[in-house]
């Protein structure tokens, strides 16, 4: 019988940029502080510094945005 597993990297086809790996981090940190909505994870992810991809201030319409453009 083939043992089964869990690989949580089974759809990715490269390794996350630095970018990407910024990002997550910004967006686990707001998890960590119970912080779920757009605005309060776009909130976190400004007063961290994370870069936004335009160089603006994130708002909860690009996060949303970022968020289909990575997961596409």
């Amino acid at each position: 019988m083939q043992s089964q597993y869990l690989n949580p990297h089974q759809t990715r086809d490269r390794e996350p940029t630095d970018y990407e790996n910024l990002l997550a981090d910004g967006i686990e940190k707001a998890f960590a502080a119970n912080i779920h909505d757009p605005l309060g994870i776009c909130d976190q992810l400004n007063a961290d510094c994370v870069p936004a991809p335009d160089g603006k201030a994130w708002t909860p319409e690009l996060f949303k945005h970022e968020m289909k453009r990575l997961g596409a």
